[in-house]
């Protein structure tokens, strides 16, 4: 095994057991954890003091993680999509085949996707298995965490641990795309 190797490793058993975790991404601090797993989804939602009716967002190592959740697209959407990433694009994509858990889809017909272009997100995803939860390392609409110092002082009580690393440097988009139709989600 690699050195650091062992951290991803880790902290990908932490989100199969249900853990929420910090981890730096594309352009800030992101909490995390595994989608399937509704209590740790939920106490997620708790954290950042967030609607269960948003939704949230997956986000993946690679497009393959994910290219299953483009099937309700046409070849054109499909295409642009996969262009943008790995990148900061995050997409809305309907769910045709119902495979989203209602605690991440809230209120939506679909899901915003997201493929990671961050080293260290791509390696715990593919470490996972799968695509994680991932949203906002931050309580309701406070200022988004940008170093771990800043995760720990403000969430650290109330999560299982952090993956450290540094954020890739991007500015964050504050918009995710409905695939469908192109427009920005309100």
């Amino acid at each position: 095994m690699q050195p650091g190797q062992w951290k991803i490793k880790r902290a990908a058993l932490q989100l199969l057991d249900g853990k929420v975790l910090a981890y730096p991404t594309d352009a800030i601090w992101a909490l995390g954890c595994d989608p399937e797993n509704e209590t740790a989804t939920l106490r997620l939602l708790a954290i950042t003091e967030r609607s269960p009716e948003q939704g949230l967002m997956l986000t993946a190592g690679s497009v393959a993680q994910i290219e299953h959740l483009l099937d309700g697209l046409t070849s054109k959407q499909r295409r642009v999509i996969v262009a943008s990433w790995p990148g900061p694009a995050t997409w809305l994509v309907p769910d045709v085949n119902n495979e989203i858990p209602a605690w991440i889809k809230g209120a939506s017909d679909g899901v915003a996707l997201h493929v990671s272009a961050h080293p260290l997100v791509q390696a715990l995803c593919i470490e996972f298995g799968g695509p994680v939860v991932s949203t906002s390392a931050c309580r309701g609409t406070a200022v988004v965490a940008r170093s771990a110092l800043q995760v720990v002082k403000h969430l650290g009580k109330d999560i299982d641990g952090v993956l450290h690393g540094k954020p890739g440097g991007l500015t964050p988009p504050d918009s995710i795309i409905d695939s469908r139709s192109g427009r920005v989600v309100p």
